[in-house]
């Protein structure tokens, strides 16, 4: 495994694995990695011959600087991680590597960018589709694999790919959860030991939500939802959605679409969590 800094030194490797006609696979991150990441990398190798694995903590998708002050940092213990999976290249750029000069670009993914982390998050999708515009640029990768955990995120990504006509197959993953069922996430090494326990109510909340699915109405659910998650001393909900699955728009009926996902966000303490959760209602 080779750990890169340069955008240059990147591109030569690259060009010569593109040479002997191998595909490859790119992974972004911000670090902090966990199983959830791990389980992208075991994807991507089993589908290309390389595998590149960003790290960088992208300041321009922080509408916060607090967030990105205090989100988690563990370059040692990340790389340790990532040539035990056998990754071929880890890039690890600064931020003046990644922006020698301000990124101005203004992306629209209307409406997809408008509600949920868009609504409360402005600026944040706009800063996600410049860094990883970017690493595509430089990575080229036949592939590249984001989990679903970051639905909205995902959604986005395939967007941009379609606007910038980007020759790359985005492949989505399934959500890893840690044991009890709390959605893997780099933040949660925020959480303490207590709160890891409260945390757990909202995978819990949702999967109970999906069992009622088929003999709730989609108000019903939400409702639901909400009553659980405020009758948890420690939670405070900032959106629970219902939504389709491709248009990321609120639906009011089940007949309204045939890929109905619950998207949830939720303040444990300070740390921010997200999940989702696809409802069947056949």
């Amino acid at each position: 495994m080779r750990i890169i800094e340069t955008v240059s030194t990147l591109r030569a490797e690259l060009v010569k694995e593109r040479e002997m006609d191998k595909k490859i696979g790119f992974v972004p991150t911000m670090g902090a990695l966990h199983e959830g990441h791990l389980s992208l990398v075991k994807k991507s190798k089993a589908d290309n011959e390389v595998t590149v694995v960003s790290i960088f903590v992208n300041p321009t998708q922080f509408n916060d600087s607090n967030d990105f002050d205090k989100y988690p940092r563990t370059l040692e213990e990340d790389c340790k991680l990532l040539e035990k999976a056998g990754v071929s290249f880890v890039f690890v750029p600064t931020v003046k590597e990644m922006y020698p000069e301000p990124d101005t670009r203004i992306f629209n993914f209307s409406p997809l960018d408008l509600v949920m982390e868009g609504k409360f998050r402005p600026g944040h999708f706009n800063g996600v589709a410049q860094v990883v515009s970017k690493l595509f640029d430089v990575v080229n990768p036949d592939r590249a694999y984001f989990g679903k955990k970051d639905f909205q995120q995902l959604a986005i990504i395939r967007e941009m790919v379609k606007q910038l006509n980007y020759p790359i197959e985005i492949v989505g993953c399934p959500i890893v959860r840690e044991e009890g069922g709390l959605a893997m996430s780099s933040r949660n090494m925020r959480l303490s030991e207590k709160e890891r326990e409260i945390a757990l109510k909202i995978s819990q909340t949702l999967f109970k939500s999906a069992t009622f699915a088929a003999t709730y109405s989609v108000e019903q659910i939400k409702a639901f939802v909400k009553e659980e998650i405020a009758g948890e001393p420690g939670l405070l909900l900032e959106y629970f959605e219902i939504v389709d699955g491709n248009t990321l728009q609120s639906i009011c009926k089940w007949d309204e679409t045939m890929y109905p996902v619950g998207c949830i966000t939720v303040f444990c303490g300070d740390v921010r969590l997200i999940d989702n959760i696809e409802y069947s209602i056949n």
